[in-house]
């Protein structure tokens, strides 16, 4: 079939807009979908859509053609907000459509923290240079700006941009807590914020806007994809993680994280080998043949548990990964700072 040829690609993006029938929209999108041979993931809300869905160049092509044609999105999406990759149908499992709440799940009433109340669009021109800017005076100590990561920690782990502020939180549902919770340090602050595509830091830029302390809030435009389509070797450094299949993609060759057992650089993630596990790991091909692959060792325990006893016993995902973590991470004002300086 000619739509299911090998070299395809993943695409990316997201539409606020008003949807009367978010039901009648993700019909019509599934059938879409289908018809395309695309699978992937595409969450309907009346705020908008947001979808990644992976196909062949051909059916990737002809599915921006209808959604720009789809008189919804008329006037309000363009060809630009399509993010792409490298990549095709094999990246997801299946094609989920489905109607929720939010499009993005911040875990905030869209009536409450609307994305119309977002911060100030950045070209990734305009944010290369105030991250140039930000950076030299941050060296010398005295910025008045905060570079901050609105992604979770196991992304940002494998590839962030130097000197910003990556929060320990696992879910973008515990943004806002963070920001609760760190007031002090957004004080009177410049923020830069970015995100993989742009669309968690309009309702996370909203949010923060709505506590009233910060000076200014700033979003990257397109977020780190369209950045380093513009600047591969730019400040962003290592990989994109990505939620797919492929875990990650990468413009440039550096490695920024370790593996987990031996300290290697390493950055390529593996979900945890035990079965009620959902964490991901980064573990090198060496340990990986001594048998190191879980998350830490009460998982790797409990897989041999499971695997002695045979049993279909489900154990809930517990281990000292999670327990470790604080749910929600405050900030000393001195300002954890990721590397800022190239090695």
């Amino acid at each position: 079939h000619f739509m299911d040829s090998k070299v395809g690609e993943v695409l990316l993006y997201y539409c606020y807009c008003e949807v009367k029938d978010p039901e009648k929209l993700c019909a019509w999108q599934k059938a879409l979908c289908q018809h395309l041979h695309l699978t992937g993931k595409v969450r309907v809300a009346s705020e908008g859509i947001n979808g990644t869905v992976g196909g062949s160049k051909v059916a990737t092509n002809l599915y921006i053609e209808v959604m720009l044609s789809q008189p919804l999105f008329k006037n309000i999406l363009c060809r630009e907000d399509f993010k792409s990759s490298a990549g095709g149908a094999h990246c997801f499992p299946d094609l989920r459509v489905g109607v929720f709440k939010e499009i993005v799940p911040m875990g905030i009433d869209p009536k409450i923290v609307s994305y119309k109340e977002t911060g100030i669009h950045l070209s990734p021109q305009e944010f290369h240079r105030e991250v140039e800017q930000y950076l030299s005076q941050a060296s010398q100590g005295q910025s008045d700006t905060i570079l901050l990561d609105c992604r979770n920690f196991y992304e940002s782990k494998i590839g962030h941009f130097q000197g910003c502020l990556a929060p320990d939180i696992r879910k973008f549902s515990y943004f806002p807590s963070y920001v609760d919770e760190n007031l002090e340090l957004f004080k009177d602050k410049r923020v830069l914020m970015y995100c993989t595509g742009g669309i968690r830091c309009e309702r996370g830029s909203a949010y923060l806007r709505s506590k009233a302390v910060c000076r200014e809030v700033y979003q990257l435009k397109g977020g780190i994809h369209k950045y380093l389509e513009e600047f591969p070797d730019g400040f962003y450094r290592g990989k994109l993680f990505v939620f797919d299949d492929r875990y990650a993609i990468c413009s440039n060759e550096d490695i920024i994280s370790a593996c987990r057992y031996c300290g290697a650089l390493w950055d390529q993630y593996k979900l945890c080998s035990s079965q009620h596990c959902r964490q991901l790991v980064l573990t090198c091909p060496s340990c990986c043949s001594k048998g190191l692959t879980a998350c830490c060792p009460v998982c790797q325990e409990k897989e041999l548990m499971v695997t002695s006893r045979g049993s279909g016993q489900t154990l809930k995902e517990e281990c000292e990964c999670t327990r470790r973590r604080q749910r929600v991470p405050i900030e000393h004002v001195s300002q954890r700072m990721m590397d800022t300086g190239k090695d």
